[in-house]
């Protein structure tokens, strides 16, 4: 009877380990670039966030042993650790956020938000649509995914099992991760920005030199061609920036990217 209450002991604290892992993988899961994408159904998502579970908790089992799991109340183990898996998903999903307002900036720059924009279920340019499904197929390529599951091991030293956070350390960390992504969308379409102020500002020179000229007529198909030419040579410096700021928010989620 002693071996199988131990037998049975064992297994419960196994499963209690892995449904504690649980909590926090399944909000990342959810927002990881590739993987959250409302094309996923839902159950291959949650495959997907079991078998980081199982990844995880082998990992992570030692950062996990200092507090007794049995004692914290089930209500705030649950709470805790699933907003501390979302925090850490909308800081990943940020990035997606990043590259869709910079494909929008470099759309809107180049006169091309309208004629070529995108039907989906969160509407954007065709520039952001070509950013975004490049950069998941670039995340994917690179075993990101990797850097995601060193991440939930590292976020077990650096937010310990079952203790909260403070809702100044949250706000001061979200509001510097939104300022960050904006801040960043920016940063990757300033060449567009910078090419949409030379157009207007020649443009304008123009336009007072030959009053008489229709300089939208010619300026239109220019400023069009040179959007498309300029997506074209930077998509990817673009997408490499991008890929580098997310592996450094992945190796560092407090303060990296």
């Amino acid at each position: 009877m002693s071996g199988t209450a131990d037998l049975i002991a064992l297994s419960r604290d196994i499963l209690t380990l892995h449904f504690i892992v649980f909590l926090r993988v399944a909000p990342l899961i959810a927002l990881f670039p590739g993987f959250g994408e409302m094309s996923v159904p839902m159950r291959i998502k949650l495959g997907l966030a079991l078998a980081l579970t199982l990844l995880v908790a082998a990992a992570a089992g030692p950062d996990m042993a200092g507090p007794d799991r049995g004692a914290v109340p089930l209500v705030r183990l649950v709470l805790v650790e699933s907003g501390i898996g979302l925090l850490l998903g909308i800081g990943v999903r940020l990035f997606v956020l990043a590259l869709q307002t910079a494909g929008s900036i470099a759309a809107q720059s180049t006169s091309l938000s309208q004629i070529l924009g995108n039907a989906s279920i969160t509407p954007m340019p065709a520039m952001g649509h070509v950013l975004v499904t490049g950069a998941i197929a670039l995340a994917m390529v690179l075993d990101l995914h990797v850097r995601l599951a060193e991440m939930v091991v590292l976020s077990y030293r650096i937010f310990p099992l079952a203790e909260g956070l403070s809702g100044a350390e949250v706000a001061h960390w979200g509001v510097g991760r939104v300022a960050h992504a904006f801040g960043f969308a920016f940063t990757l379409a300033a060449p567009f920005v910078i090419a949409s102020m030379l157009y207007n500002l020649t443009l304008g020179i123009i336009n007072r030199a030959m009053p008489q000229l229709m300089v939208v007529f010619v300026g239109a198909p220019a400023i069009t061609g040179a959007g498309l030419f300029l997506l074209m040579l930077l998509a990817p410096t673009m997408l490499a920036i991008w890929v580098e700021a997310l592996q450094g928010f992945l190796a560092d989620p407090v303060g990296g990217g």
